[in-house]
Formats: C-alpha cells, sequence, structure tokens
C-alpha cells in the first residue's frame, strides 16, 4: 500500500496505482464470481434433491408438486437477481458446473413465463459466442414452445403415454429433428426415447390434465378463449 503510495507523483506511478487497481477490481469479482457459483450449484442441487424425494413418493407424478413450485419460485428469483447482477452466468464467467445449474433453474421457472423467455435469448446470445453449449437454449426452447401450446423443435420434451412409456410432444417437422438436434449436440431422438425411463402415468389423466390447462392459465402460458357475447 505505501509503494502504491508513493509510486503515484514519480514516473509510471499512476500507471502503476491503476494497474493495482484494475487487479483488487478483478479479485472482487473473482470472489464474487465464485460465491454465485456456489449458490447456483446449491439451488440446483436443491431442486434435485427434492424431486427425487417426490419422485420416489409417486407424488411428482400427479401434478405440479406445491413443495416443488415453492423450490423453483425460490431460485427463480435469485436467478432473477444474479442476472441483474452480473448478466447471464456463463461458463467463463462462473464454471461449467454453475452455468448448467444456471440453465436448470431458468429451464425449472415455469411459473414465470416472461422470465423464461429472456432466459432464452440470453442462452441463445451465449451459445452464438460460444459462452454456453448449444443444446440449452434448445431444451428451453422446446419447453417454451410446449407450454405456449406449439409443437416443439428438437424433440427434448417428454411425457408418458397411457403405459407410462416416454414419448415426446408433438415435433415441428419431425423429419428434420435429428438433423436439429445433431447441430445442437444432443443425440438422434430414437436413442434418448430408448434411454428413456417409464414414468407413472397419473392416476386419473382427465383430472391432470384439468389441472395442467387450468395452470397454463393461471401462470400466463395462455389465455381464456373470449366467450361470444
Amino acid at each position: 500500500m505505501e509503494l502504491a503510495r508513493s509510486c503515484v507523483g514519480c514516473d509510471g506511478g499512476n500507471t502503476f496505482a491503476m494497474q493495482l487497481s484494475k487487479r483488487r477490481a478483478a479479485c472482487h469479482h473473482l470472489r464474487m464470481d465464485r460465491s454465485i457459483a456456489d449458490a447456483l450449484i446449491l439451488m440446483a442441487e436443491h431442486d434435485r434433491k427434492v424431486g427425487e424425494e417426490l419422485a420416489a413418493s409417486g407424488a411428482l407424478y400427479e401434478g405440479y408438486h406445491p413443495h416443488m413450485a415453492a423450490v423453483h419460485e425460490k431460485n427463480a428469483l435469485q436467478l432473477q437477481d444474479i442476472i441483474a447482477e452480473i448478466g447471464w452466468p456463463t461458463e467463463r464467467r462462473v464454471g461449467k458446473r454453475a452455468a448448467e445449474a444456471a440453465w436448470l433453474i431458468a429451464q425449472h421457472s415455469i411459473a414465470h413465463p416472461d422470465f423464461q423467455r429472456s432466459c432464452l435469448k440470453f442462452l441463445a446470445t451465449a451459445a452464438r459466442e460460444h459462452l454456453v453449449p448449444a443444446w440449452q437454449p434448445a431444451m428451453l426452447e422446446d419447453r417454451i414452445r410446449v407450454f405456449e401450446g406449439r409443437p416443439q423443435l428438437y424433440g427434448t420434451q417428454l411425457q408418458p403415454d397411457l403405459h407410462g412409456n416416454m414419448q415426446a410432444h408433438p415435433i415441428e417437422n419431425p423429419l428434420g429433428v435429428d438433423e436439429r438436434r445433431r447441430k445442437v449436440g444432443l443425440e438422434p431422438l430414437a436413442e434418448r426415447l430408448a434411454r428413456a425411463k417409464p414414468q407413472p402415468p397419473p392416476a386419473d389423466r382427465e383430472q391432470f390434465e384439468r389441472n395442467y390447462q387450468e395452470w397454463l392459465l393461471t401462470v400466463g402460458w395462455r389465455t381464456r378463449p373470449q366467450t361470444a357475447r
């Protein structure tokens, strides 16, 4: 510190002081980014843990469980704060594991349509700049399309059939799906479906569908059709 002060008045002193200030700022950002990375990883791990517990009990497959929804809500709000502070948490900024955790949190922020759409823009830009893998915006785009009632592009969003076997939600131009998947680093759809574990169908499928449609309306993914007067 004394050296920095004494050099300010000598040749090159201002340059040295500026370099020292930049190093301190860089160290501060590094500590902040590590803290954010740790937080993202913990959030994603908690999400997975709760999901596994609900899956083990069977409750996960009967609708959007309030406990799961609460985790997603809290994580979504925290991710919004992180983005406001540092922008999208890319691999370069927070590391691969934390960047993937950020994607998972965005993927599960399903009660916030506008936020998910904004995350898709961030991810698409980051993917073009090779800061995140291309499959991340691809999977988020598919999820948004399914919630909006549109065919997905990459076949990443699956659902159980009547027997619990997983199948893809409707796909736009299904003949080209494997080429689209290849371009974003995903395996052929048939291979993905072969790996998919069966999922118990809901006990009351009709009630499940009614609840799902009502949820889509409530959170804003869909709008109620106007009745004729």
